[in-house]
């Protein structure tokens, strides 16, 4: 309970103290290289004194020393250039590459950009000058804060999908609950409803009333059933999907407009797909619903069924507003909605419907503005 109530500032700490510690980390890393770089420097000073004892040396005179220091270099790489623009020696380069001018001059430039030459000097002349780069420890070294920063995003990108996918758990832990929950009150009115049409059957009511209120209880068991499927993995059978798109169909149909204008277009022979029939209807609900907000009331719906060798496409068109392209996968995603009221959550249950229950796919197939949208559901032949 306490850890609850105090989570947010707890958050916080450890965000602020894990960005203090990178901090610290790259500024001694830094300092390391800043510390590194002066020793080559001090190397390469080191090397250029030997190099000026050789050329002011007599011949008797015994350079050990200098010679062992002129040889100790074998990881900066460096250029000796004469006075008259020459080559006099280098280290550490490649011997193949080091003849071509051309590669001569680019290794200059990136060494004078890398570190700052050092003069070599007999008396106040200048007979050469050298140019070292940076070696290949120091360039790693170099590179090294990159990676850790790539290191703490990528931890820090694990825990953040961590912590959402674990608050989505949570939620849907919660509307799961609430659905069924709702299920069940739905439950005991319902029951009350059946009762009183078996009364109102008895009082000699008018039959097509009678017929009608049958429908409503109808549908608002399949609501039931809906509702009571959410947060488990629903039973999928063989169903003829042209029999249960008519269903659907026709009890939207006579209870929307008469400003709509509805067609269907549908193969005369059944269709055998693997369904759950109350979410399928669902579905249909879902796209049809949202087609005839899209016309504002009023237009033209079509639902149409075709099929190839072995996939059966359900679409379903209106002639309403229409979507722009950068919305065609936004559109399926929760909360978002082009409505001024809505949730933003009947598309995005119809696909999850249709792709994790189903195995099937859901997409917008085309869409223009002002002239309407084709939503089209596949599935796979049973």
């Amino acid at each position: 309970m306490i850890f609850t109530k105090y989570s947010n500032t707890f958050r916080w700490v450890i965000i602020i103290a894990s960005f203090a510690i990178v901090s610290l980390i790259l500024w001694k890393t830094y300092e390391f290289f800043q510390h590194f770089k002066e020793e080559e420097r001090t190397k390469m000073e080191n090397w250029s004194f030997a190099q000026t004892d050789i050329i002011n040396s007599d011949k008797d005179a015994n350079l050990d020393l200098t010679l062992k220091i002129l040889s100790s270099n074998t990881t900066t790489p460096m250029l000796l250039i004469n006075d008259d623009g020459s080559l006099g020696s280098y280290n550490n380069i490649n011997e193949a590459k080091i003849s071509d001018s051309l590669y001569l001059k680019k290794l200059i430039v990136q060494f004078k950009e890398e570190n700052e030459p050092i003069p070599i000097k007999i008396g106040e002349s200048v007979v050469g000058v050298i140019y070292y780069g940076n070696s290949e420890l120091l360039n790693k070294l170099k590179y090294y804060p990159l990676a850790l920063l790539l290191i703490v995003f990528l931890f820090g990108a694990v825990i953040f999908f961590f912590y959402r996918s674990n608050k989505n758990a949570t939620q849907n832990k919660l509307w799961s609950g609430m659905a069924k929950e709702t299920a069940h009150q739905i439950g005991t009115p319902l029951s009350s409803l059946i009762g009183w049409a078996e009364i109102l059957k008895s009082e000699n009511t008018n039959p097509e009333y009678i017929v009608e209120i049958e429908k409503d209880i109808d549908r608002l068991q399949t609501i039931t059933e809906r509702f009571s499927k959410i947060g488990s993995v629903p039973t999928l059978e063989i169903a003829d999907i042209v029999k249960e798109t008519i269903d659907s169909y026709d009890y939207l149909k006579t209870r929307s407009s008469n400003l709509i204008e509805f067609d269907i277009k549908i193969p005369e022979v059944p269709i055998q797909v693997n369904l759950n029939k109350q979410l399928y209807s669902w579905c249909i609900e879902n796209l049809v619903k949202n087609a005839i907000d899209a016309m504002k009331g009023r237009g033209k719906l079509t639902v149409e069924i075709s099929e190839l060798e072995n996939t059966i496409m359900v679409a379903v068109t209106d002639t309403g507003k229409g979507l722009s392209k950068k919305d065609f996968n936004r559109i399926f995603e929760p909360g978002f909605t082009t409505k001024k009221r809505g949730w933003g959550l009947g598309l995005s249950l119809t696909r999850r419907i249709i792709e994790d229950f189903h195995d099937g796919k859901i997409k917008v197939l085309q869409s223009e503005k002002n002239k309407g949208t084709t939503f089209q559901i596949t599935f796979k032949r049973a």
